[in-house]
């Protein structure tokens, strides 16, 4: 009891989290899930609709989580409910533009797991803690999942990883996921174990948050201008009131408030803090109030957005929005945007970007501010699929001679993102040149994403070849090389063809792919001219051929002990053409020792690849001609004094011809003279390790976006 002298104890007041500005409901819930409280839930399912500050609560969320950022904030003034225990921070897998793979590879490599396969990561996680190693893992941000938009992958990263992880017992998961997976997640899992927080719900609503939100953005302190309604403390404040009861406190809220302040403080006149109606309810209101105060009709702003909307990745190359803009509206759009700087400008956003491979014409992206934006302009177009049509056509007409090398990086690596939305990505999938030069992660994503039934003979050689392109990060030449080998895998030498026309300084030319089961291993050699047959009498040097180790009974081959059933066989082909050749193997000549050694070119080999190099005059003078790349191990490889590779998998046996070879003695004839000639040139063109990804980690306040 106080004396009557005494003045009575005022109730403590706490400050509000100094990033967040307030949604102190959810961060006690968070904080309890952090501290492992009696009663908490193991897993914590964040969610909302875009634009309701999900993102922020979650950054705000780490900061405290953070041993060496929480140094920097006065934890004091703080709720003590709302600051968790100082922890080891936990693992935070950056999961935009990532398939479900690569973020399990990227927990695998943070936690420094041995797993070989992603089905071994979650087993090996749930026995980390009874070393007494925590496992602890935020996933922030699973609605920006997947390198290309529609693919689906916040799905998958729903259903491959988020819900086994969940199902660890020993490990605490806390997720930022799209309300329409949150209640999947929690599915099956036991009573107490999981908890939605879902922002737009009453029981997180936090009004108060928002009235200081915009009285905040309204403030000359944090770099409003000086204006009647910005510097009187009153008229802020009252006007941040309207502001914030305007928007709600449901779907879109922090972003509706955030964007409606930018707009008033853009352009200013003519606003009346009095009149409510000049206030947006929504994202798409602010839009269209926007647009009405600048005497602009609101479709006009909404068809400039339109490509950004609809854009893949970060935004699109600044010399693209016009052209875009006006195949999204069907009408020239250049006079609208000459003028529209002051009308986008609080919805858009300018990304530079350096570094030596980076175009001057692509060093600056226009991208928008919040993934809200876009689902409200995209929600305004009639028709997406169409829309998305026009894009790729006009994309299509900005490739230079239709020669995808001379491309920019949007129009090559992101148009099949668009086509894929516009449900034309096989009419794409026929061009050589485009699988070459593509970004295989992206394409890929792209093409998996298609039903099997749809595609045609050259993207399913594609489809069956990316995993090799995206696990090598095999440059445009090597990845070129490859698909001009599988081409010819899959009977497709016309394609292999204008991969040679179109890419010449290829490494290699595949003469010939024959599919032999069980091949242990291969040899080059030469038959001399009178156990070869030939066409031509004059012929008089011998005949190089390959000669296989293959399962006695297969088609062609020669017993090597007729009366002994698991002997192998020989299979003796044409080095030039693969074709088989019926000859004694006791007549075949290999190459020597010394002349092994004396040739231009030789030849060092792995599990899964072959190396081949140029010999110096000296010792340790070789040079690196090229590297081959298998999906599978190799079961036999040798090279011709001429140049001719010829390996073998599980799969069978291909000769590929190293270029360029340096000019030496031909000691053996070819039946065909050129490489080319393996294959028929057509007449015209037939009408496409993951990624590196960053370690896990806790985000700055840069993280993510402001609302």
């Amino acid at each position: 009891m106080t004396s009557p002298t005494q003045a009575p104890e005022q109730t403590r007041t706490h400050e509000p989290h100094p990033y967040i500005g307030g949604r102190n409901a959810a961060l006690r819930a968070l904080t309890a899930w952090r501290t492992e409280r009696p009663g908490a839930p193991r897993v914590v399912i964040l969610t909302g609709s875009p634009g309701t500050g999900c993102s922020r609560l979650l950054t705000g969320f780490l900061m405290l989580c953070d041993p060496e950022y929480r140094k920097g904030l006065e934890l004091d003034a703080l709720d003590p409910a709302t600051v968790p225990p100082d922890l080891p921070a936990p693992a935070v897998p950056s999961v935009a533009g990532l398939t479900a793979t690569q973020i399990l590879w990227l927990l695998a490599d943070h936690y420094e797991l041995s797993a070989a396969r992603t089905a071994d990561i979650f087993p090996e996680l749930g026995q980390l803690p009874l070393s007494g190693r925590p496992v602890t893992i935020v996933v922030p941000d699973v609605d920006r999942a997947g390198p290309v938009r529609g693919t689906g992958e916040p799905a998958h990263v729903v259903r491959d990883v988020l819900k086994p992880l969940a199902a660890v017992e020993s490990l605490r998961l806390l997720a930022d996921v799209p309300r329409e997976f949150a209640v999947e997640l929690a599915e099956g899992l036991p009573p107490g174990v999981a908890r939605i927080i879902d922002l737009d719900a009453p029981e997180w609503a936090d009004p108060e948050g928002l009235v200081r939100q915009a009285e905040a953005l309204l403030h000359p302190q944090f770099g409003a201008p000086e204006l009647p309604f910005t510097t009187a403390p009153d008229a802020r404040r009252a006007l941040a009131e309207v502001i914030a009861r305007r928007a709600g406190d449901g779907a879109g809220s922090r972003l509706t408030v955030h964007l409606a302040v930018q707009s008033i403080l853009m352009h200013p006149e003519g606003f009346d803090p009095a009149d409510a109606s000049q206030l947006p309810g929504s994202v798409g209101e602010v839009l269209d109030l926007h647009a009405e105060r600048l005497d602009v009709h609101p479709r006009t702003l909404r068809q400039i957005l339109a490509p950004l909307a609809l854009a893949e990745g970060d935004g699109l190359p600044v010399h693209l929005l016009t052209p875009l803009a006006s195949a999204v509206a069907a009408r020239d759009m250049s006079e609208d945007m000459a003028r529209g700087m002051l009308l986008v400008a609080p919805f858009i956003r300018p990304i530079e970007r350096a570094g030596e491979g980076v175009p001057e014409d692509e060093r600056t992206l226009l991208g928008l501010p919040h993934p809200g934006i876009g689902e409200a302009v995209r929600a305004g177009i009639p028709d997406v699929p169409g829309a998305q049509a026009r894009i790729a056509m006009e994309l299509l007409e900005a490739v230079p001679d239709q020669d995808w090398a001379k491309a920019g990086a949007y129009v090559r690596d992101d148009i099949a993102g668009h086509t894929l939305e516009a449900g034309l990505l096989p009419r794409l999938l026929t061009d050589p040149g485009l699988f070459a030069h593509a970004d295989p992660v992206r394409l890929r994503a792209a093409v998996e994403a298609v039903p099997p039934e749809q595609l045609d003979a050259p993207a399913r050689t594609y489809l069956r070849t990316a995993p090799l392109l995206t696990r090598t990060q095999a440059p445009a030449t090597l990845r070129a090389a490859l698909l001009e080998t599988a081409f010819v895998e899959d009977g497709l030498p016309e394609y292999a063809a204008v991969l040679r026309r179109m890419v010449p300084e290829l490494p290699w030319h595949t003469l010939w792919s024959v599919p032999v089961a069980g091949v242990d291993a291969v040899t080059v050699g030469t038959l001399p001219p009178s156990a070869a047959a030939s066409d031509s009498a004059a012929e008089a040097a011998p005949l190089a051929v390959a000669v296989s180790t293959v399962p006695q009974g297969t088609p062609g081959s020669s017993p090597l002990k007729a009366d002994d059933p698991k002997a192998p066989a020989l299979l003796v082909q044409d080095l030039a053409t693969g074709s088989v050749i019926d000859a004694d193997p006791t007549q075949i000549l290999r190459p020597s020792d010394d002349e092994r050694a004396t040739g231009p070119l030789g030849f060092s080999r792995g599990a899964d690849y072959v190396r081949v190099w140029r010999r110096g005059e000296q010792k340790g003078d070789e040079k690196i001609v090229t590297a081959l790349i298998s999906a599978t191990p190799f079961t036999g490889t040798d090279l011709s004094p001429d140049g001719i590779l010829l390996v073998a998998t599980e799969s069978g046996v291909k000769a590929l011809q190293i270029r360029p070879a340096q000019p030496c003695a031909t000691t053996a004839r070819r039946s065909v003279s050129d490489p080319q000639a393996a294959q028929p040139e057509p007449a015209q063109a037939p009408e496409p390790k993951p990624e590196a990804a960053q370690a896990p980690q806790a985000p700055g306040p840069e993280a993510h976006p402001p609302a």
